[in-house]
């Protein structure tokens, strides 16, 4: 005898879910919304496995999700294997091994799930899926501004409202507090209070660069505003040189895209650690979770990139709710030519199985709006 409950067949491990009926669907029409869109800028779409080995997966840019990486051992090879966190570290290597000989700049899109060993973005899921677009060649602000261009235009076809995009620079933080001189223990101090945004443990911790790091931390807000407070500050040319970059790319995305909504935040330095140069977070009105994020990086081979992943899960709980297929039902003995029209028309038919007896009780209960007589659909409630 044991004393413990009995086994529930509906339960998950915490952070995981099924995704039932219209969720899933919404979802997968999300994605498929989104990828036409990539595909349309001309982003060539790619499927990297959800599982690789160790070794190949947290190599390069990948060693900055390691901790947020599952592993398990292939029971042929015996070596060690991983599932994905993050996808963005795969195209990076296809891009290297697979596609080296590609003109560039190339172009590549994608989407798929994610496992995470936690999760890390607020919403406690640990499955997660992803969407997205990398730009592996050119570093330029042209290219940060396709991606954000990109995006923007995505959530504008899904109809998501209140749409801003916050851009950082986390190279410039960095190489301003390298240039403090800190000692490690002093720099790690630093850069919490830095992330937590306390201006007093900079003030503690700061030195003779605190008044600096403290004016940055109030500069943070709409585009120009903080833009020209970031001008007023007195850099060091190694780090002015981050400063201007982000004021290129501000020109780049607003000459893309007139009108959009941009937040910058000189001291932020949140994201994937491989990021390297300009980074941004796509928010929506209303909405606590972050709908995307992306940003410069060194791809595999130290090739310049940068790219922006989406998630539709996100998303689609900040945009209307997308149109479902109409049911109709198809009583017993409708001729196939019937529904072949009707799904040809985009909807969803619900065929009998047999002889049901009321045409309308069955469709009602099988939720169907329509119901076909006489060769026609017809509604349920006028029948």
């Amino acid at each position: 005898m044991t004393d413990d409950p009995p086994f529930n067949p509906a339960l998950l491990p915490a952070g995981f879910v099924d995704r039932l009926p219209p969720e899933a669907e919404a979802e997968a029409a999300g994605v498929e919304t989104l990828m036409r869109v990539f595909a349309a800028h001309g982003y060539d779409r790619v499927t990297p496995p959800l599982l690789e080995f160790e070794e190949t997966l947290l190599s390069g840019s990948g060693a900055a999700v390691a901790e947020q990486t599952f592993r398990l051992m292939d029971p042929d090879t015996r070596r060690m294997m991983a599932l994905r966190p993050d996808m963005t570290p795969q195209i990076a290597r296809i891009a290297a091994t697979r596609l080296p000989d590609v003109p560039r700049p190339l172009r590549l899109a994608y989407a798929g799930p994610c496992i995470l060993m936690d999760s890390n973005r607020g919403d406690g899921e640990r499955q997660i899926s992803q969407a997205g677009v990398e730009l592996i060649g050119p570093d330029q602000p042209e290219a940060d501004a396709e991606i954000v261009a990109l995006a923007a235009e995505c959530l504008a076809t899904l109809r998501v409202q209140g749409v801003s995009f916050d851009l950082t620079m986390p190279a410039l933080t960095t190489a301003l507090v390298d240039a403090g001189g800190f000692d490690a223990h002093v720099r790690g101090m630093l850069m919490r209070a830095l992330d937590r945004k306390d201006a007093a443990a900079v003030e503690r911790h700061g030195g003779d660069l605190a008044p600096v790091l403290i004016r940055l931390l109030h500069a943070a807000g709409p585009a120009h505003g903080a833009l020209a407070e970031l001008a007023a500050v007195d850099l060091p040319p190694a780090v002015r040189v981050h400063s201007a970059r982000l004021a290129a790319t501000v020109a780049a995305i607003e000459a893309r895209v007139p009108g959009i909504r941009l937040t910058v935040d000189p001291v932020e330095f949140r994201g994937w650690q491989y990021h390297t140069g300009v980074c941004v977070s796509v928010y929506a009105a209303g909405q606590r979770e972050e709908l995307g994020r992306g940003g410069r990086y060194l791809s595999n081979n130290d090739e310049p990139a940068c790219g922006l992943t989406l998630r539709p899960d996100i998303i689609l709980r900040a945009a209307p709710p997308l149109p479902c297929r109409t049911r109709v039902f198809l009583p017993w003995g409708t001729v196939p030519e019937v529904g072949a029209s009707l799904r040809a028309g985009g909807y969803a038919t619900v065929s009998a199985l047999g002889d049901e007896g009321d045409a309308r009780a069955e469709a009602q209960r099988l939720s169907c709006a329509l119901v076909v007589v006489d060769g026609q659909p017809m509604p349920v409630d006028g029948i």
